[in-house]
């Protein structure tokens, strides 16, 4: 019967084997840690990433914020903590579209639905870093939230509390002509 739920993949346990060879590598480098907890962190970390790449500009705010709350949520010094986002940046800004899938994809199955709408709003916290979620990163964000399993109206009660930060709710302020 196990076999079975294995492979509809109903298991409770999910194999490490799914890992991404960027959650691999950033869990290797937590050795510290057991390995549930370093895939995590991992998993964890690379979504944020995903967030604050998404408009091709990271900037050191958004760093700062994902490097304070992976340490917050993984209980790591500031070096690791700022080790992992180093990884999960270069990582996912190199690997793309099918990597931030399956790394969503794969801490949808390890964390629970209180974690996931953790993250969800941690989220928001590092696109609201830099004092402006740009729409692309509102976008980002409404589709992780998807993939990782969370209501539109979840998604909706989280962006509330990011409301003065968000781009498109501003007064455009025309740029001055470079002349």
């Amino acid at each position: 019967m196990r076999a079975i739920r294995t492979l509809l993949g109903l298991a409770g346990d999910v194999p490490a084997e799914r890992d991404t060879a960027t959650l691999r590598q950033i869990a290797a480098r937590l050795d510290s840690l057991d390995p549930d907890t370093a895939r995590y962190l991992a998993a964890f970390a690379c979504v944020l990433a995903r967030v604050a790449h998404a408009d091709l500009d990271t900037s050191d705010a958004e760093c700062r914020a994902m490097e304070r709350i992976v340490a917050e949520v993984g209980a790591l010094v500031p070096e690791h903590a700022a080790l992992v986002v180093e990884i999960a940046r270069e990582r996912g800004a190199a690997q793309g579209g099918t990597e931030h899938y399956l790394v969503t994809r794969r801490f949808r199955e390890i964390a629970s639905r209180e974690q996931r709408l953790g993250l969800a709003r941690c989220l928001f916290e590092v696109a609201a870093a830099d004092a402006s979620i740009s729409t692309t990163e509102e976008v980002e964000i409404s589709k992780i939230g998807s993939e990782l399993g969370l209501t539109h109206a979840e998604i909706a009660a989280l962006r509330s509390a990011f409301r003065e930060h968000l781009a498109v709710l501003r007064p455009h302020v025309p740029r001055p002509d470079p002349d």
